[in-house]
């Protein structure tokens, strides 16, 4: 008797297998594990697609330019178009894996991410344009759409994140810049009304028309087609120019500095987060963890990067933080993973290399010095231990292969 499938348990199968499948594509189009190279070709691909797409919409207003390669930009928008389109899709589905979500059911982790910024912002990339499709509409109105993909950067772009991060962060900072330069514009439109009115009444009458006069040159942008002619004037408007300076750098300076801060705390973030994951520092606490981190620098290797040859002097021990790492000693070649360090044994004995390491594939390193190291195993005799313990074996090891 030929024994059937059971559908029964084809669902069941089914049914494990697609939320591994979910959180797959979640970490190929947003936060993959350090190094994850699938993630990163997906991301670049996005970001190379909404940067074509910038150049195309900018030279498609050219006519000569238009009429010329009219199917080359057809082809263009229409992959994109797809490619967005299945990009939001799945962006939807796969909602519910975002860590603020995970609490909430599917239905309302997809609904709220159809209702956040990011998600509104992916809806307008494609929706107008399939609109357009089906629907007779102004294309010229539709195409000012697709700008509306440069907003998308801001998730493929960390240096964009940390941007609108910073000025999400000083808001209330800025909104009193602004409102303190609207106040200075009054303050400035209603001097020059007084004094410039009875000389210039058809671009000074009023306080509304001086405005105009005090925002371009608060903004230090000065047009040149309201300007005072008398001596009173001229006074009032080189005042006004200096507060002008004032004005704007206000505004920059506190952008610049909530910037660089925001760039600092993400790479002590990342830099704390691959240091937890060494098993040498696995027994720390967290403020121990910080404090290494403060010691550390992380580098990026490429695959057959050279990280250290033999015969050079040794300066530094390395964790590997992702990636694989093959060291190539007289007699042997060892492969080493996430977790595992060395360089340690050039430190300790204070000699030179006496093995060459590669990266095998992309590697992300965490660098110790050689004086932090010594610092390091003085202040916590743990890691001295483990450091030595572990340098002695393979010291073992390599008199063992040389014999």
């Amino acid at each position: 008797m030929k024994l059937g499938t059971n559908p029964t348990n084809e669902n069941k199968a089914a049914s494990r297998r697609a939320p591994q499948v979910r959180r797959r594509i979640y970490e190929l189009l947003e936060h993959g594990p350090i190094g994850d190279g699938p993630n990163q070709l997906v991301n670049r691909l996005l970001m190379a697609l909404i940067i074509v797409n910038l150049i195309a919409v900018t030279l498609e207003s050219v006519p000569s330019l238009a009429a010329r390669y009219r199917i080359m930009f057809g082809v263009i928008e229409a992959v994109s178009l797809a490619v967005f389109t299945i990009e939001y899709l799945l962006r939807v589905w796969v909602a519910a894996e975002h860590a603020p979500h995970s609490r909430l059911s599917v239905h309302r982790a997809r609904l709220k991410f159809m209702l956040s910024p990011e998600g509104v912002v992916d809806l307008l990339a494609v929706f107008p344009f399939w609109v357009a499709i089906f629907a007779s509409a102004d294309l010229r109105f539709i195409a000012v759409f697709r700008f509306v993909r440069f907003l998308k950067l801001v998730r493929h772009s960390t240096a964009m994140q940390s941007l609108f991060n910073a000025v999400y962060s000083e808001r209330r900072a800025l909104l009193g810049s602004l409102v303190i330069l609207f106040g200075t514009a009054m303050i400035a439109a209603s001097i020059m009304h007084l004094v410039e009115r009875e000389a210039q009444p058809d671009k000074f009458g009023t306080i509304p028309d001086a405005l105009w006069w005090a925002i371009v040159t608060l903004g230090t942008v000065g047009y040149g087609d309201v300007v005072p002619i008398t001596v009173l004037g001229k006074l009032v408007a080189g005042v006004t120019i200096f507060f002008g300076l004032i004005m704007v750098a206000l505004p920059v300076g506190i952008t610049a500095t909530a910037f660089a801060n925001e760039i600092h705390r993400r790479d002590f973030v990342v830099t704390w987060g691959m240091v937890a994951r060494v098993p040498l520092f696995s027994e720390l606490n967290a403020a121990e963890i910080a404090d290494i981190t403060t010691l550390l620098r992380a580098q990026t290797f490429e695959p057959r990067d050279v990280i250290i040859r033999r015969g050079e002097p040794g300066h530094s021990m390395y964790f590997i933080a992702a990636g694989e790492v093959e060291i190539e000693l007289p007699k042997k070649r060892v492969r080493l993973g996430v977790g595992h360090f060395f360089g340690e044994v050039a430190i300790l004995r204070r000699t030179k290399r006496s093995a060459t390491a590669i990266a095998i594939s992309r590697t992300n390193l965490l660098i110790l010095d050689a004086h932090d190291l010594h610092a390091l195993m003085e202040r916590d005799p743990r890691i001295a231990e483990r450091v030595n313990e572990i340098a002695q074996n393979r010291q073992a090891g390599d008199a063992n292969t040389s014999d």
